[in-house]
């Protein structure tokens, strides 16, 4: 059985605190796992997730700032030390390479998997898949900093309607589908377009092309919300944004699911976070995130 959801493993920015851990996020994307910045303490975060280290095929790391990345090596270790049977695959800024090889070597370990480092350099494509292609963004952080954009490939969707008014049922429609026309009726007769499902991931950033490129027609958008909207000047000066900016870029991008995350310490009211997004006017589905919460992706 499929399954696309988030696993959320910490949610905090800058400093853990008593309640959320650093940063850390797995998708679960049909078969396969992307765990996307994992700062301090995730490989625990994990453990009470139910996260396996086999669960992860690729590492998104937007920016080596500590919050996003400092668990890399803790992760990188449990990888090899439960032999996961497939490659895994880094992602992550190529002007901090050197930060992932002190990260990936911080300790004497025995590798025993075959991690592939893939940097990213430049806005675009990383990878293409038969479930997904993988495109990155760069963003605007005092260091440089890529957002991440999965994108199912298009299919198609049958209309029973249709498959009657042909009089076509039963194993005929599973021929139809593999051969794409059977008696002179084809495909696009009985079916119309699905829209792939896309997943978006904005970690620390201003407002930029960037933020509104990735977000756009997302069915899930993950993305930072540090600061309160009274805050403003300090998000634009620190390189981040409010919950009401966050919200406004899902409003504008048709975004269906809006996850708002990495929040700052010095709030102590998580809800003050979804009165600001909703003011902002953003009508969909909405979650506030906790550590250790999972979001399922929306269906089509």
């Amino acid at each position: 059985m499929s399954v696309r959801e988030l696993v959320v493993l910490g949610t905090a920015s800058q400093v853990p605190t008593r309640h959320r851990n650093h940063n850390g996020y797995l998708l679960r994307w049909d078969g396969q796992g992307i765990l996307f910045d994992p700062g301090e303490g995730t490989q625990r975060q994990m453990l009470r997730a139910g996260v396996a280290a086999h669960d992860i095929d690729r590492i998104c790391v937007t920016h080596f700032h500590g919050d996003h990345s400092l668990g890399l090596a803790g992760v990188i270790q449990r990888i090899n030390l439960d032999q996961v049977p497939h490659p895994v695959t880094a992602h992550y800024p190529a002007s901090g390479r050197h930060f992932f090889e002190r990260l990936r070597y911080a300790t004497a370990y025995r590798e025993t998997v075959r991690l592939a480092e893939a940097p990213v350099a430049a806005d675009g494509p990383l990878a293409v898949t038969d479930a997904y292609t993988l495109d990155a963004c760069l963003l605007s952080h005092p260091v440089e900093s890529y957002g991440y954009r999965l994108t199912e490939p298009d299919g198609r969707r049958i209309l029973p309607e249709r498959l009657a008014a042909h009089g076509i049922e039963g194993p005929d429609v599973g021929r139809l589908q593999r051969e794409g026309a059977l008696g002179g009726v084809t495909l696009d007769d009985v079916s119309e377009v699905r829209r792939g499902q896309r997943f978006a991931f904005v970690m620390d950033t201003r407002l930029c092309d960037g933020v509104h490129a990735l977000a756009e027609g997302a069915d899930m958008l993950v993305i930072e919300s540090t600061f309160l909207d009274e805050d403003v000047r300090l998000a634009t000066d620190h390189g981040h944004l409010t919950a009401g900016q966050a919200a406004a870029v899902a409003r504008d991008a048709g975004v269906r699911h809006l996850v708002l995350t990495h929040f700052s310490q010095r709030y102590s009211d998580p809800a003050e976070f979804e009165r600001q997004a909703r003011a902002a006017g953003f009508d969909g589905e909405l979650s506030i995130a906790q550590d250790l919460m999972r979001v399922p992706v929306p269906k089509r």
